[in-house]
């Protein structure tokens, strides 16, 4: 009996390994971080990207100052950033108060680390930009060829509150640079009150995505003060996205049709966002 026991335990133990080991590549057949397999654009020498993040690092009800850590979603930086990085294309990191990004620990455990996030963990100058980050408050957007908001639960305490990254995403847009704005995720938050010149909210009537409202539901975090599908709607943007079983494995991207704006619906858009904004850059030249 106790050798049965014995036996019956090894083949769970057995099993937990053998599960734990390939639980990376099931999420990523199931639709976690999917590889981007299209072309590969050419962009000019001299272009320079911008990459924005969240200051927030708690994730509590917006009235609370205590929760469980938060912050950026680690692919949601790592993935534009190495995409424009491996193009040529210098790459800047702000956040919205400068100083030490906080990174959701979550998003870099061992079953959703991304490639991409295992050689920021081995690039000692991306670490020092994210130990260091420079405060929106003190960068020009107006100089960059693109500009990339990184999403995570922390960008819905600050990116679509903050009226200065608002005003500088208004100035950018009519700059003589015409940058590409894009971001994924929370991310696209930050473009919720952008205003043109008339005053008039800067993302209305333009085809945009962002992280769902089912998949907020679907993860239980409904606590964050800002959902990016329920404000890109009040916004007057015209909201798309794909679904799936659950929307965490989805993945989309919407270019609006002026081609100045181009959003990634979650933490699975990032590379093809990026690669998109490449390939309209390649057009222009």
């Amino acid at each position: 009996m106790k050798k049965t026991i014995l036996l019956v335990l090894g083949g769970l133990v057995l099993l937990a390994g053998i599960t734990a080991v390939a639980l990376p590549t099931i999420l990523h057949k199931a639709g976690l971080h999917p590889a981007y397999t299209g072309p590969k654009p050419v962009v000019q020498e001299g272009l320079r990207a911008l990459i924005i993040t969240t200051s927030h690092s708690v994730l509590s009800a917006p009235d609370a100052e205590e929760g469980p850590p938060t912050g950026v979603m680690a692919s949601e930086f790592t993935h534009p950033y190495y995409s424009f990085l491996d193009a040529g294309i210098e790459v800047h990191l702000a956040s919205i108060q400068g100083g030490e990004i906080p990174i959701d620990p979550q998003t870099l455990r061992y079953m959703v680390r991304s490639p991409e996030d295992e050689r920021f963990l081995q690039d000692s100058v991306l670490l020092a930009k994210v130990a260091n980050s420079v405060a929106i408050d003190d960068v020009d957007f107006t100089k960059y060829d693109v500009v990339f908001l990184a999403g995570g639960w922390g960008a819905a305490y600050d990116l679509g509150q903050s009226e200065v990254l608002a005003d500088k995403i208004s100035q950018a847009y009519y700059s003589e640079q015409q940058p590409l704005i894009g971001g994924v995720c929370h991310g696209v938050l930050g473009l919720i009150n952008a205003t043109d010149r008339d005053g008039d909210l800067l993302i209305a009537g333009r085809r945009m995505t962002g992280v769902t409202d089912k998949q907020v539901q679907e993860l239980g975090i409904d606590i964050t003060p800002l959902h990016p599908e329920t404000e890109l709607r009040k916004a007057g943007a015209l909201f798309e996205s794909q679904t799936g079983f659950r929307d965490f494995f989805a993945t989309h991207v919407a270019v609006d049709d002026e081609q100045r704006f181009v959003t990634g619906q979650n933490q699975n858009s990032g590379l093809e966002t990026a690669y998109e904004m490449m390939a309209i850059l390649a057009q222009r030249q």
